[in-house]
């Protein structure tokens, strides 16, 4: 351990000479018995602790912690971080100075500890006025490489990447929807370490690399979203890709219905995947079993379980832009992979569905909060000019959008029946005044709620999504019109992230009002 030669203070406030610091933490080494050894600018507290036996704990065990004060060390973060559980390892982010550097990593022997650090530890007030983050850590070990020439294999795509970089373990790579023949312009590259992966991105940055003439487009993949066992458990829908664009949702089920007929509840497809929902779950984990490989209309599928998110998450993943707007159902599946975008190549996810029919209980809201001191100047806003990631629900969003394309607000209207149980059902019906003249006079989503919360959440997120398909209507038009090419130059021109339409491409919001404009006027 390096001898500290700056001062700090201590949980109260006084200062304590490096000295003191240094007899603190070789109290909290004689304490606990782990080693400590600072090396390549952190300070590790255990890695592995004593006694411990085996590998190291499995991916998902470790957690990030931001906002450290500068002046705190490991003898008063330890003791707050057992409180989750016992900590394999403690890295503290260190200065030449002799400060840390405001943030560390720790990382607990089980998954659980983790997530209960995450609860409990996340927004603490370490010190009077001093609130830590916390929230997980994954180690990334896969590359997302963009503009592949789409007639490389995987074996081409594997043996050149191995030859560019190294650690190589395996490349993903998915057939373009329209022609199985070829890829979608990207793959995701897996290597042996976070280190190796971290080496090769740096190598491959973009406008100093070339592969196969192409100047390739390189960054972090998306780290897969985390699904507790429990949840997985009660998942009864399956996520089939690879299909034909022309397969129907009645042939899908034909299909899946031939291992055990009636099983299959119904199928929503979109473009090359499908979701296949079945009424027992033990119908649905035979299915995959048995259809994971086939062949329909002479495309082979892959099956896998659909993974259940936060609803709010997804909302607030897809309105940021990281999961692609080119399917009608994108809102209901956060299914990123199948856009040009960065996330893993892994079967999509379920959100909580409303009135917890796939929960016990909603999900709870992560809430980031800070204190509010006596004499904080406030500056009065609008709403409107804030960024959509200020926002959670789809209700707030709809409102949003309509105002950044010049629209009136949304009109909501309820409506109710009565269930056969004798419970009052909702639905919402909303019309948006600056299109309702057109073919789409009003949104209404097929499902009633119980709650009028759980209602008007429902149907602005279905005229969400209805939006997002007259979206993809309006490029049909636009391809076949002059104007479209100025409007890709004039988006280039201002840097932004429409660059290509094709099946593998992701455009976002914030060319909405252009799309709309083509839709009126062609």
């Amino acid at each position: 351990m390096n001898e500290e030669n700056a001062d700090g203070t201590n949980g109260c406030g006084k200062v304590r000479t490096g000295t003191q610091n240094e007899a603190a933490l070789l109290a909290l080494m004689e304490k606990t018995g782990y080693n400590m050894v600072q090396e390549n600018g952190q300070r590790k507290f255990g890695g592995p602790p004593p006694g411990w036996e085996g590998p190291p704990p499995p991916r998902g065990c470790e957690v990030f912690v931001g906002k450290i004060p500068r002046d705190m060390y490991e003898d008063e973060l330890v003791p707050v971080f057992e409180r989750a559980g016992k900590i394999y390892e403690f890295r503290l982010m260190m200065e030449f100075s002799g400060e840390n550097r405001g943030y560390a990593f720790v990382m607990y022997t089980t998954k659980e500890e983790a997530q209960l650090a995450i609860r409990i530890l996340n927004n603490y007030e370490i010190r009077p006025g001093k609130f830590i983050g916390v929230c997980v850590s994954l180690d990334n070990c896969r590359l997302f490489i963009g503009a592949i020439p789409k007639e490389k294999k995987k074996e081409e795509i594997l043996d050149e990447m191995k030859k560019v970089t190294e650690g190589v373990v395996d490349v993903i790579v998915y057939p373009s929807a329209t022609d199985k023949t070829k890829n979608r312009g990207f793959a995701f590259v897996e290597y042996e370490s976070h280190r190796a992966a971290a080496m090769a991105r740096r190598k491959l940055i973009p406008g100093t690399f070339q592969l196969w003439g192409h100047t390739i487009q390189v960054d972090w993949a998306d780290p897969e979203k985390e699904v507790d066992e429990e949840t997985m458990q009660r998942v009864k829908v399956l996520y089939v890709r690879n299909l034909m664009i022309s397969t129907t949702e009645e042939t899908i089920k034909a299909e899946f219905n031939k291992f055990k007929p009636g099983a299959v509840e119904r199928v929503k497809k979109l473009r090359d995947y499908a979701f296949v929902h079945f009424f027992n779950r033990e119908d649905a984990v035979a299915a995959m079993s048995v259809m994971n490989g086939k062949c329909i209309d002479g495309a082979s599928i892959e099956v896998t379980l659909a993974k259940p998110v936060n609803k709010e998450n997804t909302w607030r993943q897809h309105l940021n832009g990281q999961i692609s707007p080119n399917s009608e159902n994108l809102l209901v599946y956060a299914n990123k992979e199948e856009s040009h975008s960065k996330a893993l190549g892994k079967p999509p996810t379920l959100p909580t569905r409303l009135n917890g029919q796939h929960s016990p209980s909603p999900p709870e809201i992560e809430r980031c909060t800070y204190p509010f001191f006596p004499g904080t100047k406030l500056t009065p806003i609008s709403m409107y000019s804030l960024k959509s990631n200020h926002f959670n629900s789809a209700v707030m969003h709809l409102d949003y959008y309509c105002n950044k394309n010049n629209w009136a607000p949304p009109e909501y209207y309820l409506y109710s029946t009565t269930s056969q149980d004798g419970k009052v059902l909702l639905v919402y019906k909303i019309v948006i005044p600056a299109i309702a003249n057109g073919s789409q006079s009003y949104f209404m989503p097929d499902k009633l709620c119980t709650t009028l919360e759980d209602a008007k959440e429902l149907a602005a997120q279905f005229t969400l999504l209805h939006l997002v398909a007259l979206c993809r209507s309006c490029i049909e038009i636009a391809l076949c019109s002059p104007i479209w090419k100025f409007v890709i130059m004039t988006h280039e021109r201002q840097n932004a992230s429409l660059r290509y339409i094709d099946d593998n491409s992701l455009f976002k919001f914030h060319v909405f009002k252009e799309l709309i404009f083509l839709n009126r006027t062609h």
